[in-house]
């Protein structure tokens, strides 16, 4: 993977922004990386896609809902492999499922996330996944904020993938303002 391109293609897609941002964990930072721009973005996410397939092998993938679920459809479509979908917690109507989608005992599965920065969503959906009777290891994610998801994540038996990491998708924008 091309990781310039992905960076490149994140900061033209704007999904970069810099400013003061609340962030879901409740702390706040001076970038926000907007997932809903780059998963929008129909040559972002095939970029996405193309380096998540090099990542995941043969593999049962699994989208976190919402934001990792374009992600999944569209690495899915790139690799073949299916896929399901890991709510946030069991639904409260029809079927009550919080895994969409068929998964088999012992089903070796690979969450795809959009950005990492504690990691607690990606350990909540591995947990989901383990108690469903799936084997989770790793994490592939597009951003690993480098904030303590990597450490979280191993605290869970699980290893976490980044395609970019904030140092680089940062280094690569202060050689912009310094150029």
């Amino acid at each position: 993977m091309d990781t310039q391109a992905l960076i490149d293609a994140l900061r033209e897609t704007e999904a970069v922004r810099y400013g003061e941002f609340e962030l879901s964990h409740g702390g706040t930072s001076d970038y926000y990386v907007d997932k809903y721009v780059f998963e929008t973005s129909p040559d972002t996410l095939a970029l996405i896609a193309e380096a998540f397939a090099e990542r995941v092998g043969e593999t049962k993938l699994a989208g976190v809902a919402l934001g990792a679920v374009p992600l999944a459809a569209t690495t899915s479509v790139e690799t073949g492999n299916p896929y399901v979908i890991v709510r946030k917690q069991a639904k409260e109507y029809g079927t009550g499922n919080q895994i969409e989608g068929a998964l088999a005992d012992g089903e070796e599965v690979v969450v795809l996330e959009d950005i990492a920065t504690t990691g607690q969503s990606a350990i909540d959906a591995v947990e989901a996944l383990r108690e469903a009777g799936a084997t989770v290891s790793r994490v592939v994610v597009v951003v690993d904020r480098q904030e303590g998801a990597a450490e979280n994540l191993a605290d869970h038996d699980i290893e976490l993938e980044s395609l970019v990491t904030a140092d680089e998708l940062l280094a690569e924008a202060d050689h912009d303002i310094d150029s």
